[in-house]
């Protein structure tokens, strides 16, 4: 009775603001599909022509050429150590989000539930922004060792701080005059949470994905960077040492392209839920 009642004003409610947003944007791509659908694409090989074109200008130890990098790409694709370094990364990065998730999720819901917990915690997750991470990460090193655990940590705690803002702000959006149907209809406060306050969090839960996404690439390299011998973060330091700076390149638009992947692998699962259909 409660699911059904609320879930079908929610929805309905949902899906027509959602309608009317979206509307010009459809609009817009209805009249221009092509350009629409090619845009990356278009975005993509102007991109190679100006990095060619300046290419040119500097000598290839400062800026090579798309091809050099290339070469060096299918290069270290073929010895199988690109493979091995992105393995490695990857094996930080992921279980660091994951963990960085739960995390965030363990206490933004308290947070936004509990004044208390607000006053008692906010405080302390806020200012932890105000410190330089590269300043705190040899400690982690110094306390935890400079295993896969160390680099997992500092992942968790770089992709933490999004999602738990997201995950407050989320379960802080439910619209009151649902809370007040719910609570008409005899919701228990573990209805409410499931049916109603984290369907419409999800949006925002979904968003702080797609950024801490990206950031655990961040604290994949950062963690590489101060103690590895294997990983992006490790090849891009050897080029560095080299003086191979298409090899630093390479470990670059690497990193890159595994962060769009992780990106779009969570936007891929979030319109797989239809999580849209809960944003007001």
């Amino acid at each position: 009775m409660v699911q059904g009642a609320v879930l079908m004003t929610a929805t309905s409610t949902s899906e027509a603001l959602a309608t009317r947003s979206h509307g010009p944007a459809k609009q817009v791509m209805a009249r221009h599909p092509a350009a629409s659908r090619f845009a990356p694409l278009i975005s993509l090989i102007l991109f190679i022509l100006v990095w060619q074109l300046l290419s040119l200008r500097y000598p290839p130890f400062i800026l090579p050429g798309p091809a050099s990098v290339a070469e060096r790409i299918v290069e270290k694709l073929a010895d199988g150590s690109l493979i091995v370094h992105i393995a490695t990364t990857l094996s930080e990065a992921i279980p660091g989000l994951i963990l960085g998730a739960l995390a965030a999720f363990a206490l933004g819901v308290p947070i936004a539930k509990s004044p208390l917990a607000d006053r008692l915690l906010s405080p302390f997750i806020v200012a932890s922004q105000g410190i330089p991470f590269i300043a705190v990460a040899p400690l982690l090193f110094i306390w935890f060792g400079s295993g896969l655990g160390a680099k997992i940590l500092v992942c968790a705690l770089i992709v933490f701080f999004p999602i738990v803002i997201n995950v407050i702000a989320g379960l802080r959006s439910t619209p009151p005059v649902l809370r007040d149907l719910f609570r008409s209809l005899g919701a228990t406060p573990a209805e409410t949470f499931f049916k109603l306050e984290l369907p419409a969090a999800l949006p925002f839960i979904f968003a702080g994905l797609r950024v801490g996404g990206t950031l655990s690439m961040i604290g994949a390299i950062t963690g590489e960077f101060l103690s590895a011998d294997r990983g992006l973060g490790f090849m891009i330091n050897l080029g560095n040492g080299l003086y191979d700076t298409a090899l630093v390149i390479a470990g670059v638009l690497t990193i890159v392209l595994i962060a769009l992947g992780i990106y779009s692998a969570i936007r891929l699962a979030e319109r797989a839920l239809r999580v849209e259909r809960w944003a007001t």
